[in-house]
């Protein structure tokens, strides 16, 4: 869709659309993809870029089929303004409109750090079973140590970004690749 065109004009970050329009920076991801975005996404999205539907829909093979939707309204960009604050979180929680951004902030810190314990935990399961059998059919060979390794080395990073000790593809990064390709065109 054209969503990634007029957020990359803007200089903005796939997480930076998602915070000023209330929509998920994984739904915005799909909608980048070519996913279809719902009527809700693509509401705050044609509010946030000041445009209406239609453009958001201009990539789209199925505008053909489809009826027009007509421009939104000011009174429409007033209530999408209020209704981003109760917009569904891309885990399905609905957040309280009366968090302030480090309460939210929070909030996604403590998601990410119980899926890397998940992880963890399935990792270290997982490989306690593939041990047991790689020691009764076969102890002369170790095999369990590669898928061991490789996994490992996942949750490692994993690990490493959730608790910001490193981080390959974070906020900055992203900010300095935004701006290399606006400065290419």
């Amino acid at each position: 869709m054209i969503i990634r065109k007029l957020r990359l004009n803007k200089g903005w970050s796939q997480e930076h659309l998602a915070e000023i329009s209330g929509v998920s920076t994984r739904t915005i991801q799909r909608i980048e993809r070519g996913k279809t975005a719902s009527l809700e996404s693509l509401k705050c999205l044609a509010a946030v870029f000041e445009t209406n539907i239609t453009t958001l829909r201009e990539d789209d093979p199925m505008t053909d089929t489809q009826p027009q939707t007509p421009e939104i309204s000011n009174a429409d960009r007033a209530a999408l303004a209020k209704m981003k604050e109760w917009m569904q979180h891309d885990e399905g929680y609905l957040l309280d409109p009366s968090l302030n951004d480090d309460e939210r902030a929070a909030m996604e810190y403590v998601r990410d750090i119980k899926a890397f314990y998940i992880n963890f935990w399935s990792y270290a399961i997982v490989m306690a079973g593939l041990l047991i059998i790689n020691l009764l059919t076969g102890p002369d060979y170790i095999w369990v140590v590669w898928p061991a390794l490789g996994w490992g080395i996942g949750v490692l990073m994993h690990g490493l970004t959730v608790f910001e000790r490193f981080s390959f593809f974070g906020t900055e990064w992203e900010r300095k690749q935004v701006e290399k390709r606006l400065r290419r065109k």
